[in-house]
């Protein structure tokens, strides 16, 4: 039989409760790290998943596409068919809610096609990042380009609005939604193969190059996010 004396137990007992604390401790931050952060995107029908079944949407696409690359992140989708810059401002702020770490902003589509100022759009857009801003929140800002029948004038202020505000608030930058489409093959082509009947939004195709091309910015606002 071992006899063990209460002076002997007591630091027997000291040492396996530090030892267990810095288990504790060395666990908790690979815990941490672990959990995947919540990034809303903010953005109209391109966003929200016009004409697609749920998992051919964009969100629905892109969390396949973060998951596949071990990016740990929650899509939440927060876009809004016929959206506008203004209404995505006015709901900025309660949707971004304290469990959301980062936030997409595509919208502007419906401005073009409403024909509003560019200066609108620009001041809407402003006020969505300085939310953002206040909550010490990353953004990656997606671009939109304006077609050439409002004239040079308004197109050139129009395209500018996005790059500018970009640089002005630090926020990640991808240059347009579309853009992938256009880039891979003429439109002509993109709207047989790519596109939906409207002529408008990406079809489950379109919207996997699109995927594919905005995935990798995704997955580097879930860095800054998780910072």
């Amino acid at each position: 039989m071992i006899f063990v004396t209460y002076g002997a137990a007591r630091r027997l007992g000291n040492r396996l409760s530090l030892i267990l604390v810095k288990i504790v401790l060395i666990t908790l931050p690979a815990m941490a790290a672990s959990e995947p952060v919540r990034i809303v995107a903010l953005g109209d029908s391109l966003t929200q998943g016009y004409g697609l079944i749920q998992q051919d949407g964009f969100t629905a696409q892109l969390q396949r596409w973060l998951d596949a690359h071990e990016a740990e992140a929650t899509i939440v989708n927060a876009g809004v068919s016929g959206d506008t810059t203004a209404g995505g401002l006015s709901r900025v702020d309660w949707t971004l809610t304290p469990d959301i770490d980062g936030m997409i902003v595509a919208l502007g589509g419906n401005d073009l096609l409403r024909g509003l100022s560019p200066e609108l759009s620009r001041a809407n857009l402003t006020g969505i990042l300085e939310a953002a801003e206040a909550k010490d929140i990353p953004v990656l800002l997606v671009g939109m380009q304006a077609p050439g029948n409002y004239g040079a004038e308004y197109k050139a202020q129009f395209d500018a609005i996005y790059p500018e505000l970009a640089e002005e608030f630090g926020t990640l930058y991808f240059e347009g939604f579309l853009k992938p489409l256009s880039d891979l093959a003429p439109w002509e082509q993109m709207l047989d193969t790519h596109m939906q009947p409207d002529g408008i939004h990406p079809n489950a195709t379109g919207v996997s190059v699109i995927v594919e091309a905005i995935g990798p910015t995704v997955a580097e606002l879930a860095d800054l996010a998780r910072e």
